[in-house]
């Protein structure tokens, strides 16, 4: 039967986020978001921050006064004062970096992806669960108020029998873009399409069962667009597709027996849905009121709540769930023949 309504958004309670001591490693581009989502949306405290450019680091501390700033993660990981680190630094530093803060004895929130493939994945969630610290990837669209509902739809089978996932994310950038550098494990896959195999695994239920993969090569020796068909296990088909060659609208469709569910692209981001039912006329609409990074905050303030509760491990977005979407970028990857440099033989 077609819901009367959507759900309601199940949000933290203020007084149950603890306001814990954050340090940023990485002050780059997402950085600088997540610093403005925190300073200006959650009760959170920014105390530290490391980057390698002396300089670059510096004008990061003093825009959002920061009062502890290094020029190394392991000077900064010395810090007594620091509850979570946060990792911000290129796709194959998220791995090293993450590590060194869980041996350090720190909390980390990592930015998806978590790691270049899921034997570094495992590697992470066996050294947080061994240190019992949380490690948690910044796959930050499951926080969101609008994930929840639609987790909801999902979870009471408001679509009925799902069959089929559509979803594209593709935006051209210019040659000297870093996403086409390979020594920074550039590609698509980890930027971009990272979110569609995030969405097939959260939709289907797991790893698929098959997967039919055709690339295309950029000419800096990156691929530059992935096409993808999955099979689930459940019956779902999962068509993707990202690139870097140009920019796609970044919808997604979530195609039930029972209803039909449309995101506006960026799909992965705030913004709008429709739920539609297949017989009659009946429609329901998600609308998001704009903010669009700031509600980064969904996943500052989930992180310092799994830190209060004692949890090591997020329950909205696991790491068993990071590494199945690992697991099926590997997969990708293999058929593509794809292989970034920290994989190669030394």
């Amino acid at each position: 039967m077609f819901p009367s309504a959507l759900p309601r958004p199940r949000l933290l309670s203020p007084a149950a986020v603890p306001g814990l001591r954050w340090g940023i490693i990485g002050p780059g581009w997402i950085a600088d978001r997540f610093a403005e989502a925190l300073r200006h949306h959650t009760h959170q405290q920014l105390v530290a921050v490391a980057g390698r450019n002396a300089e670059k680091t510096q004008r990061f501390a003093e825009k959002w006064a920061i009062p502890q700033r290094f020029d190394s993660a392991s000077a900064l990981l010395e810090m007594k004062q620091l509850d979570i680190v946060y990792i911000a630094t290129p796709h194959n530093h998220h791995f090293p970096d993450g590590l060194q803060a869980l041996r350090a004895g720190k909390n980390v929130l990592i930015e998806k992806p978590l790691a270049l493939n899921a034997h570094e994945g495992m590697a992470l969630k066996q050294e947080a669960e061994s240190r019992k610290l949380l490690c948690m990837e910044g796959m930050w669209c499951d926080f969101t108020p609008k994930y929840d509902v639609i987790t909801q739809l999902l979870l009471n089978g408001d679509l009925g029998d799902v069959h089929t996932l559509l979803a594209d994310h593709g935006q051209y950038f210019p040659a000297d873009h870093r996403i086409f550098n390979a020594d920074l494990a550039g590609g698509p896959l980890l930027d971009l399409g990272s979110y569609p195999i995030a969405l097939s695994v959260k939709v289907a239920g797991g790893v698929p069962e098959q997967v039919f993969a055709q690339g295309q090569a950029a000419p800096q020796g990156v691929n530059g667009q992935a096409s993808m068909l999955f099979t689930h296990s459940n019956g779902t088909h999962s068509v993707l597709n990202t690139t870097l060659f140009s920019n796609t609208p970044g919808r997604a469709v979530i195609g039930g027996s029972e209803a039909t569910l449309t995101l506006d692209g960026p799909f992965y981001a705030p913004g709008n849905f429709t739920l539609s039912a297949s017989q009659g006329a009946q429609t329901l609409v998600w609308q998001d009121a704009g903010q669009h990074y700031a509600q980064l905050a969904h996943e500052i303030e989930h992180a310092a709540w799994c830190i209060g509760q004692g949890i090591g491990d997020s329950p909205v977005r696991p790491l068993s769930t990071a590494l199945m979407t690992l697991i099926t970028m590997d997969e990708v990857r293999r058929q593509l023949g794809i292989v970034f440099n920290e994989e190669r033989p030394h």
